[in-house]
């Protein structure tokens, strides 16, 4: 019997609209997940102007519902973590350990196999009994969703809520794994983190947890900074958006840090302009982090890279499902890494505007979809 689902659907114009979607059965390496959770980000908003129809959300956590003939390693119930890297584990890139950038399955890899339809009904619009795509082969904002089995990491402790489960899947690994897994940050060493968003609040907490002796926070937002100061920050410094380049800023981290900039910076804004800000952060060999994706041409001043430093831009935070997921479990369980604390709001399907609207003024540290 196939299975019909309440989805938030991209219209590819600026707009979306709820509607029911047909899935298919599962193929034999396929799974059906009962949604229980989905976070929000910036990207789910983009996804408003891709320019096609697309079952939107790329973040979630919910209980499997249905399986395919050839998976034996979970059971309907199981409770799990969604993962938009799927990785094949045959290619180049998976083989050297760089799960999170599969040249077959990633559908943000030039070359990879990017979005997978699967049979949608959409009564009412033009695509009326066309397949649509998921977004991030997941499209977690639907009442259920059909994936891949590489989507998939089971929970494994019962006191991990879904939401706190949801976020996991990309805003916090992005930015723990960003902070642990490329940058390597060393214990005792000073880290600025540029733009306190979901994404920041997780590198700082990340710094925090890797024991890094200074984290200096830096947003134009006096309430995020004080969420920061919450998450682990030790300093906070107030930008002035008319500040070209964080330069006075990074003048002040130097002042702060005693005449010596930052081992390590993280830019989590994603404006292009601040594309190249972290490395006016860091001191001659230090480490730049590009974490909030720009995907921009951006003019970089080489003197910024005066001397010997490293600027990485790293994806999803080098992510390895099935070895940071439950790390990160682990530490939520610890009561370690706060998950619960970061969650501001829950919402209904039937509230996504509201969400995006609560998303796009910064009233969040992060917002959730929560399905009954």
């Amino acid at each position: 019997m196939s299975i019909q689902s309440k989805s938030a659907i991209a219209m590819g114009n600026g707009k979306f609209v709820i509607e029911n979607v047909t899935l298919a059965d599962p193929k034999p390496d396929e799974v059906i997940v009962k949604m229980k959770a989905a976070g929000l980000c910036h990207t789910d908003y983009d996804s408003l102007t891709w320019g096609k129809p697309i079952v939107m959300g790329h973040e979630g956590s919910g209980i499997v519902f249905k399986i395919g003939s050839e998976i034996s390693d979970f059971v309907e119930g199981d409770k799990v973590i969604l993962n938009w890297a799927t990785p094949c584990m045959t290619c180049f890139q998976c083989e050297e350990g760089n799960q999170h950038i599969c040249e077959n399955n990633s559908p943000v890899v030039a070359g990879g196999n990017g979005h997978t339809p699967g049979h949608a009904h959409l009564d009412g619009t033009k695509w009326k009994n066309t397949a649509i795509e998921r977004s991030f082969n997941l499209g977690t904002l639907s009442e259920y969703a059909l994936l891949k089995r590489s989507a998939l990491v089971k929970v494994e402790k019962e006191n991990l809520n879904f939401s706190a489960a949801a976020i996991i899947s990309c805003g916090v690994m992005t930015g723990y794994g960003s902070v642990v897994n490329s940058a390597k940050l060393q214990a005792g060493s000073s880290a600025v983190v540029l733009g306190c968003g979901g994404v920041g609040l997780n590198v700082i907490q990340a710094c925090d947890i890797s024991g890094a002796g200074r984290i200096l926070a830096i947003d134009i937002n006096s309430n995020k900074l004080e969420l920061a100061k919450q998450f682990g920050a030790t300093d906070i410094i107030l930008a002035d958006k008319n500040d070209k380049g964080l330069i006075h800023a990074a003048e002040k981290v130097k002042e702060m840090l005693g005449g010596r900039a930052a081992d390590y910076a993280f830019e989590c804004t994603a404006i292009p302009s601040l594309g190249a800000a972290p490395l006016a952060m860091v001191r001659n060999a230090g480490t730049a982090v590009q974490v909030s994706g720009i995907e921009e041409q951006i003019t970089i001043d080489m003197r910024l890279f005066e001397w010997d430093k490293i600027y990485i831009n790293p994806l999803y935070g080098k992510c390895r499902p099935q070895i940071d997921f439950p790390k990160l479990m682990q530490l939520y369980n610890k009561g370690t890494l706060k998950l619960d604390e970061m969650i501001t709001k829950e919402y209904q399907l039937d509230d996504l505007e509201t969400a995006f609207d609560d998303l796009l003024k910064g009233r969040n540290a992060k917002g959730v979809i929560v399905f009954n």
